[in-house]
Parts: structure tokens; C-alpha cells; sequence
């Protein structure tokens, strides 16, 4: 599937940390094209904005995954939480596409500055949620710190299904998660991508084979689909699970190991095409919760041009195979 002209020059029309994704998934641009426009992220938009907000320890908001001061302030009692933190301005750079070598010394001082607020456990080293150190393990290998060790936490932390749940951890289930074990396949996609270590390839195979073998949104045990959140699309997902999310990351794995897209992707492939608008855009659901340092997406009900990226990039790669 190809967006028509229309849409292109709408999702053209945005910051140069979806735009170059835009030129070099959907307009097929040539490289240095897309690679120029990604080069934008560090001095324009979102990219720029948000390198400013950094402070002179290496954090972003004085902590690792909460903002200085965050437990017992009126904003702990509130819905959702805080996105401002290290961990997660660190990953939205990441995935913008920002060269990490314009954030050089950022590492060290995390190790040197950086602790987690559980256990107040160093900061390269991980915690024990999986979702936390799936972040941590791809954002480390991105800016060059020796995560080796935390890789190797992803393998001997797997559940006995194939997958992994962040409240495995505190005794609190036994079963898998979509939403844990997505985080963590994602997490060690980009580890190998930018490592070219591939240690941690069965575990990651075995927690995708965990939701192929659900066909990304049914439970094993009854087949009914695990949840609404399935075909809720939201931009920035943070760590929400959907079809959309899942299809998504596939896409990605096909294309780092050139291989055809799984047959069970199909019937999540159309969810993904049913939620296509006439004009062909995807519409944003409700925004998760919590305290931004400003709005990436547009609100509740608004065709989004971030899912838009997303959704037509997984049915142009899902067409073209088929």
C-alpha cells in the first residue's frame, strides 16, 4: 500500500523527527535525503527542545525514571504519571533519531549521577521491571555504555511461557504480559542493532514467538482478545501495548533479518487497516496520562500523523509481501 499524494505532503509537513522517518518508510527517498532531515533533529523541533531540557548532572527532571521529588507530591496521587525523567527523554530521543554523539559524556555522567529510585541501584545496571530495563538496555547501547550485563538479565528473567511480566519480579504473576514482553523485545532489537551482539537473539525470539503464537491479541487460554488496549492506538505509546505498537516491531525485525512476515500477523495487520480513515489516517485515541515537557501529538479523536507513519509503513510492508 502506497499513501496517496495528500497524505504524503500532510505527514511531510512536521517535525523533522517523524519527517525523516516519513522520506526514508513511506516517500522511499534516496539517503542522504532522509539522513539530512534526521540531522535536523538536533537543532529544530521536538529533538532541539527537548536537549535543552537536560541538566548539567546528565538527567533530564533531577531523577532516573521520576522527576526530583515526585514521591509523596500532590502529582504521585494524580492518573498516569510523570514522562519528563531520564528514561524516558533518553528514549524519545533515541527513537526521534538523534546522533547520540551530540550527547557525549551523558553516559559517564548517568553512571557517575544517575541512581534508580528502587533500591537506589546504579543507573547502567537496570532495576528489576523488565519495561525499565528494556529502555535502559536500548538507550545504554545507543549512547555506548557497557550494558552487557543487563542484557544477560533478559534470558535468565523470562517466564516459563516464553514471554516476561514486570510484576513477575515481586512475586505477582506467573504469566506473561503483552505489554512487558513487547517492551522487552523491542529493547533487545535495538541492543543488537547497535551493538551487533546477538547473545540475547533466542530470548528475543522466544518472547516474539510468545505473541505470534497469540496472533498479537488473544489470550491462550480462551482465545478472546486480551484487552481493548489492543485496538487503541496511541501516540507516544511509552510502554502501552497495541496491535498497531506490535505490528509495528515485526516490521522491524523483518527487515534487520530480511525475512517474510509471519502468516499469524494477519488478522492484526487488519485491525490496523480497518482503523484507516477515508482520507487514510489514523485517528489518536486518549493520550496517556502524566506531565510532558510539551505535546509531540495531537489530542483525543485527531487524525495523528505519528500513528499515520506507523500504520501505513506496516500495510505498505505487509502488501508488498503479499
Amino acid at each position: 500500500m502506497s499513501v496517496d499524494a495528500a497524505t504524503l505532503a500532510w505527514l511531510l509537513d512536521s517535525d523533522p523527527a517523524l519527517r525523516w522517518q516519513v522520506e526514508r518508510d513511506l516517500a522511499h527517498a534516496p539517503d542522504e535525503v532522509w539522513r539530512t532531515t534526521r540531522e535536523r533533529v538536533a537543532t529544530e523541533g521536538f529533538g532541539a527542545r527537548l536537549r535543552e531540557k537536560q541538566d548539567a548532572d546528565g538527567q533530564w527532571a533531577g531523577g532516573a525514571y521520576f522527576p526530583a521529588g515526585y514521591f509523596g507530591s500532590a502529582e504521585a496521587t494524580q492518573p498516569g504519571q510523570p514522562w519528563i525523567a531520564t528514561t524516558w527523554s533518553l528514549k524519545d530521543l533515541r527513537e526521534w533519531g538523534l546522533d547520540a554523539a551530540l550527547l557525549a559524556g551523558t553516559a559517564e555522567k548517568l553512571d557517575a549521577n544517575s541512581r534508580w529510585e528502587y533500591d537506589d541501584l546504579p543507573y547502567w545496571g537496570g532495576e528489576v521491571d523488565v519495561c525499565i530495563n528494556s529502555y535502559t538496555l536500548a538507550t545504554g547501547a545507543w549512547l555506548g555504555a557497557d550494558v552487557s550485563t543487563l542484557a544477560a538479565w533478559f534470558p535468565a528473567h523470562r517466564l516459563a511461557d516464553g514471554g516476561w511480566n514486570c510484576e513477575a519480579e515481586e512475586g505477582d504473576s506467573v504469566r506473561s504480559s503483552f505489554h512487558s514482553t513487547l517492551n522487552a523485545v523491542r529493547g533487545l532489537l535495538a541492543y543488537e542493532q547497535l551493538t551487533g551482539d546477538t547473545r540475547v537473539r533466542d530470548a528475543r525470539h522466544g518472547g516474539e514467538e510468545y505473541l505470534l503464537s497469540r496472533r498479537l491479541m488473544f489470550r491462550a487460554s480462551t482465545g478472546e482478545p486480551v484487552g481493548d488496549f489492543v485496538f487503541r492506538f496511541v501516540s507516544p505509546s511509552r510502554h502501552r501495548y497495541s496491535a498497531l505498537a506490535a505490528l509495528d516491531h515485526f516490521r522491524d525485525v523483518s527487515l534487520w533479518e530480511h525475512t517474510a512476515p509471519d502468516p499469524r500477523l494477519a488478522e492484526a495487520v487488519e485491525i490496523v487497516r480497518a482503523a484507516r480513515t477515508p482520507e487514510g489516517r489514523w485517528l489518536q485515541t486518549t493520550p496517556l496520562a502524566g506531565r510532558t515537557w510539551f505535546d509531540i501529538d495531537v489530542p483525543e479523536g485527531e487524525a495523528s500523523r505519528w500513528l499515520t507513519l506507523q500504520g501505513a509503513r506496516v500495510l505498505e510492508w505487509w502488501d508488498s509481501a503479499h
